[in-house]
């Protein structure tokens, strides 16, 4: 075989093994926002099939002649190639650890997973859901032992959403947060509480649509690309390449805010997708290198961008615009001091900036406890329960509002949530760096992004997956990550806010 011969077939490998991606992602997205509730059934078949066939074709002799072929011959590869065949074994080697009916049976079970859920959360009836789930922790346990026996598995799949992430350097990080955070949280509790009454009403579904679209625009999302649907929790996904990417969103009546920032959060995420080197579209290059990398441009978006006071104050006239009545006797200065009032709430998607993290410490601790086998998940809303009280005072209702407010353990995102903190932190630290070339200030205060992402794009975003998350914060920043950067931001913020 000829090197030039091999990197020919391992671009055709990749472009089909993407369009089977991309058919696999279509039925996901379909359930997730247009599907009728009774096609779980017919969906989780077709997914059953196609998974199989990628299996086959991911674990089949002739991929694993290829690539180690081309492993042999690195030294002849250019710098993409040989990070296509690194993250194409890694992949591989993988697959071939797990029995292909257990592969196929577990696809088939996060399809039906799903759709079981959001009925389960709708209902708040977490015995529906409880069987699912126990069998989606019992594949996710099994398969890091398939995969690496002498690992910790919980390690395992922190390491699969974050690589060189473990519960160590987790430990840490929720330790140095919990420090600054908690006597923050206690000293604006203390303060007079800031009103948010301006973004609580009757806003109608249609203006808030408008807002959402107008708003994508605004970030500089391409809209012949990227598109925006209505679900019960919101995401983003890529399908196929970043060519096609979509986002959701969940309009609430009685809030105008939450359908406002999902869709700023989602559309970092977006931006991340679609800002990839078009050379790498329909490879395993395309799209955001690790969730904590995606995650920083969700959270830098909606918080540290779409919350400040030099943004809210170009924002806050269309909102006045599209809700008059709502928005009557308020300034901009209202809206701001009310999307970002730190006070303990039951929901992580509409938490503020400062008691956010808690949230995720506590899902890290169930995640822990219920891979270590320490909690059942039939014990897991009582645990939850008692977690929301001891770390953010607050008491959980229900299980809607509480054990089955997020969608992520549905779909077997185990590891992932630890994401959305480090996440928060990386994004301080990428502003640190940002403001040094960018006035980022003058240019939000016009709604011009541009600046802001051309940064991103040339430091973040083309390199797609090209480079190890450890290199991306290398070459941004020029150091690893700084918790202390991000805990610097939150007190400044509050200190100004509230006074202290």
């Amino acid at each position: 075989m000829e090197v030039n011969q091999a990197v020919k077939d391992l671009l055709a490998l990749q472009d089909r093994l993407s369009a089977y991606n991309h058919a696999m992602g279509l039925i996901s997205y379909d359930g997730d926002t247009a599907a009728p509730r009774g096609t779980a059934e017919n969906r989780a078949h077709t997914q059953g099939i196609l998974s199989e066939i990628a299996y086959e074709i991911t674990t089949g002799e002739d991929t694993a002649e290829l690539l180690d072929f081309l492993d042999a011959h690195k030294a002849e590869l250019g710098q993409r190639e040989k990070r296509m065949v690194e993250l194409l074994l890694k992949q591989i080697r993988f697959m071939r650890k797990i029995p292909k009916d257990e592969y196929v049976a577990y696809d088939k079970l996060v399809v039906a997973s799903q759709s079981v859920w959001h009925k389960a959360k709708l209902e708040s009836d977490f015995a529906a859901f409880q069987p699912y789930l126990e069998k989606i922790f019992e594949y996710n346990l099994r398969f890091a032992r398939y995969a690496e026996p002498d690992m910790d598995p919980y390690d395992f799949w922190l390491n699969e959403n974050e690589p060189g992430l473990n519960r160590k350097t987790c430990d840490a990080f929720f330790a140095a947060l919990r420090k600054r955070l908690v006597p923050l949280i206690r000293a604006c509790g203390e303060k007079e509480q800031v009103k948010d009454d301006c973004l609580k009403g009757d806003f109608p579904e249609a203006p808030q649509r408008e807002l959402a679209l107008w708003m994508m625009e605004v970030m500089g999302l391409d809209m012949d690309r990227v598109g925006l649907a209505t679900t019960e929790h919101p995401f983003t996904t890529m399908l196929g390449s970043h060519l096609d990417e979509r986002i959701t969103t969940h309009y609430y009546r009685e809030d105008v805010s939450y359908s406002l920032f999902s869709v700023i959060h989602e559309g970092g995420h977006a931006l991340y997708d679609t800002g990839s080197d078009p050379a790498f579209c329909y490879t395993v290059l395309d799209g955001g290198v690790s969730m904590c990398i995606h995650e920083s441009q969700s959270r830098f978006y909606e918080n540290i961008l779409g919350r400040s006071k030099p943004f809210i104050r170009f924002l806050f006239p269309k909102v006045a615009q599209l809700f008059p009545q709502q928005m009557k006797g308020y300034a901009w200065q209202d809206f701001y001091r009310a999307v970002n009032r730190v006070q303990p709430t039951l929901i992580r998607t509409e938490a503020d900036e400062v008691t956010y993290c808690l949230h995720i410490m506590i899902r890290y601790e169930l995640e822990k406890q219920l891979m270590d086998g320490e909690l059942s998940v039939g014990e897991l809303p009582e645990k939850w329960n008692s977690l929301y009280r001891e770390y953010l005072g607050i008491q959980v209702p229900d299980d809607r509002r509480g054990v089955l407010q997020d969608s992520h353990w549905s779909f077997g995102a185990i590891g992932y949530f630890p994401s959305y903190a480090l996440g928060n932190a990386y994004g301080a630290q990428f502003l640190r760096e940002m403001e040094k070339t960018v006035d980022w200030r003058s240019a939000l205060e016009k709604g011009d992004f541009e600046p802001i992402n051309a940064w991103n794009r040339e430091h973040i975003w083309s390199f797609g997956s090209l480079y190890t998350p450890q290199q991306v914060l290398q070459n941004a920043l020029g150091g690893p990550l700084d918790p202390n950067c991000y805990l610097d931001y939150l007190e400044e913020k509050c200190k100004e806010l509230y006074g202290l």
